[in-house]
């Protein structure tokens, strides 16, 4: 048996380690300033709903804008995107301590601050979740991202804590403050990283036609859907912890601030475990099995969370929680990033945030209108019921095995030398393959061609088509269409490695005597013969 690699080893990596360092700061900000906004939500509202929107507040700009910013972060500099993102949320926190400070803040207002600051948060987690897998080797990803969940939580295992000081002692503004401060070892970080420059062999996807790429390629991955259905049933029902944990600390234990700090400390406390023996699980269980166990896990604090009128118990299964609640995203995590090609990660990465985050936004506001209604006790008993539904729901849609697809660039496709004047808009393309199929082989033909048109669409293709020739019927033709040559020529360099299994599936059971023919053609407008001269000119159609 090879040896284990640590947990740690991409901490090796100066890069990865300078970032995740000066991560940790920025999240030890962060939480101080969650506690601070969800006290101070406690402190100025008396709904339950209120509390609980403090959440779902910064979780539903994730939802919301996290697939435009996965199209940035694949078409521009990631770098250049995660500067960006920490400035406005610099300056949206230095503005929220101003406004708490002059005693300016209303329950609405400081929605609109935690909105912001998710606004922030959506547009640079593509485009660092995508360099993970740029900094480190493929081998290491699920340590990595283990790594980031695991900085997060080290710091909510005491920043939380700390946070409850800061606002007993000096009030939510001074959390606030704390936050503000807590960007600039990010920021300078990030300017410090250089990473390396690469050739664009092909001009940039324009942003509309890159969000539909996106969009495309998930839809059609049938492994990356099973993701995102078990990540959103995940955040739908775990929500309710973390967004109740104020009333569970106010009313369940009758704590204070501090209490509550300390309770969401034991989340995070947890959460590190879990992500310190994440390797050790996964060598001995599957990844649905992990999951199973988490919604599981989840559900036995909720009800412990709900009965309980102990803060020490409450808090000893809120380690329970965060340990389930780290093995379960950083799974869901790197199985997105192991079966999507570099090309389009950030935007399947982008997908699974706005799954997971839509989850938690929509499972905050229920949770929360329920222990409006109902109390909170009853909010976090109805929880623990839909996480056994997230558990079940894999007898139908398991999840697959990490690294089960070899998705490295196949590299096989030459742009053809055309005798016609083509430019990179030139278009409509279309394509033509003529396949020789033995009536034995039909059934098997139709299976790979099954497989070929979901691939074909997935990487760009439109108007897909299987024809038989009526007068020769050994003879099939595949038959799609892009919208210009650049495009058609992006769509080849698309293919990976785990594609390349279909086309010498359907090379075998081609039986003419040489390669499937490709003709490749350029649709044209009829036109009045005296105008002939004019179209002669180098295609540009658009």
């Amino acid at each position: 048996m090879p040896d284990r690699k640590s947990p740690l080893a991409p901490l090796g990596n100066e890069t990865f380690r300078r970032i995740w360092l000066a991560s940790l700061a920025s999240n030890f900000g962060g939480l101080i300033q969650a506690v601070g906004a969800a006290w101070m939500m406690a402190s100025i509202s008396t709904s339950a709903n209120m509390v609980a929107l403090v959440q779902a507040s910064t979780s539903l700009p994730i939802m919301l804008f996290s697939v435009a910013s996965g199209a940035l972060a694949d078409n521009f500099d990631r770098r250049r995107l995660m500067l960006t993102a920490q400035c406005f949320m610099l300056v949206v926190s230095i503005l929220l301590t101003l406004v708490a400070w002059q005693g300016m803040i209303t329950p609405w207002l400081l929605l609109t601050f935690t909105f912001l600051i998710g606004c922030g948060i959506a547009l640079h987690n593509p485009a660092w979740q995508a360099s993970v897998g740029d900094l480190v080797p493929r081998e290491d990803l699920p340590s990595a991202v283990s790594l980031n969940s695991m900085g997060f939580n080290i710091t909510r295992s005491v920043g939380p804590a700390i946070g409850g000081i800061i606002v007993a002692a000096g009030g939510a503004a001074m959390a606030f403050a704390v936050n503000a401060v807590s960007y600039f070892a990010l920021i300078f970080a990030l300017f410090r990283w250089r990473p390396p420059a690469y050739d664009r062999t092909l001009p940039r996807e324009d942003f509309g036609r890159a969000v539909r790429a996106g969009l495309r390629y998930v839809f059609m991955s049938p492994n990356i859907g099973k993701v995102l259905l078990r990540s959103f049933a995940f955040g739908l029902s775990t929500s309710s912890i973390l967004s109740l944990l104020p009333l569970i600390a106010r009313d369940l234990v009758a704590g204070g601030p501090l209490t509550f700090g300390i309770l969401l400390g034991c989340f995070g406390l947890g959460a590190v475990g879990g992500a310190l023996m994440n390797t050790r699980i996964r060598e001995h269980l599957s990844v649905e099995a992990i999951t199973r166990l988490a919604f599981a896990s989840f559900a036995v604090s909720a009800v412990v969370a709900a009965v309980s009128s102990l803060s020490a118990v409450t808090g000893l299964f809120l380690l329970l929680a965060g340990a389930s609640w780290v093995l379960a995203l950083s799974l869901f995590n790197t199985t997105v990033q192991l079966s999507t090609p570099r090309w389009v990660v950030a935007r399947a990465l982008s997908l699974y945030q706005t799954a997971t985050f839509g989850g938690i936004a929509a499972g905050s506001w229920i949770w929360g209108a329920t222990a409006e209604a109902h109390g909170a006790q009853t909010a976090l008993l109805a929880s623990a019921a839909t996480m056994v539904v997230g558990a079940a729901i894999g007898l139908r849609y398991a999840l697959p095995e990490l690294g089960s697809l070899d998705l490295a660039p196949l590299n096989r496709f030459s742009e053809p030398v055309l005798p016609l004047d083509l430019k990179p808009r030139s278009g409509p393309i279309v394509i033509l393959i003529d396949y020789e199929i033995d009536e034995a082989d039909i059934p098997a033909f139709l299976t790979a061609m099954t497989e070929r048109r979901r691939i074909r669409i997935r990487d760009g293709a439109g108007q897909w088509a299987l024809m038989r020739d009526l007068e020769n019927p050994t003879v099939w033709t595949e038959t799609y269409q892009v919208p210009t040559w650049v495009e058609y020529v992006r769509h080849n360099r698309r293919r990976t490695q785990a594609d390349a299994e279909n086309s010498e599936r359907l090379r075998k059971l081609h039986r003419g005597p040489d390669a499937p023919h490709v003709h490749r053609m350029i649709e044209r407008q009829t036109i009045i013969p005296g105008d002939y001269e004019r179209y002669k000119q180098p295609v540009d159609l658009p």
